[in-house]
């Protein structure tokens, strides 16, 4: 008899999980614990792709018979890379810094199958267009959402109408996955 193959999450984001159950995805989850320090000289896209594929990994690991995805995203302006602030005042430089631009989100994506297939590895990128920020929205947009965990120091899912202006691209993958670019290399 064959075993069963799951999907297991290298993530602890609770954005991910939610995203993906609401695709209708059994999911288990384990967290992958890896060093996400940008190298030296490496560009946004390959920095989110490495991480991606090293999550993947260090849980394939503990799960060799299943499937791993592993993910992580960033928000870019221009080449600079907006992970999580570490506090408010970087929250809110980070959103000053957005406010009436353009900036992208770039997800890395790796589904990590069950041995002999290789990894498959990409990066989903959307545009994300800001209002003009003030003050007064950064504050209230900070009393409704805790900007802390979040690449950017905002979400889009949770009060963006007063920050985002419009988006080109999947929205899904500036929530932190692009769920239907999963599903559809799942099928």
């Amino acid at each position: 008899m064959a075993q069963e193959v799951r999907l297991v999450l290298a993530s602890a984001s609770p954005r991910r999980l939610d995203l993906l159950q609401q695709a209708g995805v059994e999911v288990t989850v384990r967290p992958a614990d890896v060093d996400e320090t940008l190298l030296p000289g490496e560009t946004p896209a390959a920095h989110v792709q490495r991480l991606a594929q090293t999550k993947a990994a260090a849980v394939a690991v503990a799960c060799p018979a299943d499937i791993v995805l592993g993910a992580d995203t960033v928000v870019v302006l221009g080449e600079t890379v907006f992970g999580k602030p570490a506090d408010l005042a970087a929250a809110r430089t980070t959103l000053r810094q957005l406010s009436g631009r353009a900036h992208r989100v770039l997800t890395g994506v790796c589904l990590h199958w069950p041995a002999p297939r290789p990894p498959e590895v990409w990066v989903s990128c959307t545009e994300v267009h800001f209002r003009l920020l003030d003050d007064a929205v950064i504050d209230a947009y900070f009393a409704l959402v805790n900007p802390l965990d979040k690449a950017g120091a905002y979400g889009i899912q949770a009060h963006g109408e007063l920050l985002v202006d419009h988006i080109v691209g999947l929205q899904s993958n500036v929530v932190g996955l692009p769920v239907e670019e999963v599903l559809t290399r799942l099928r």
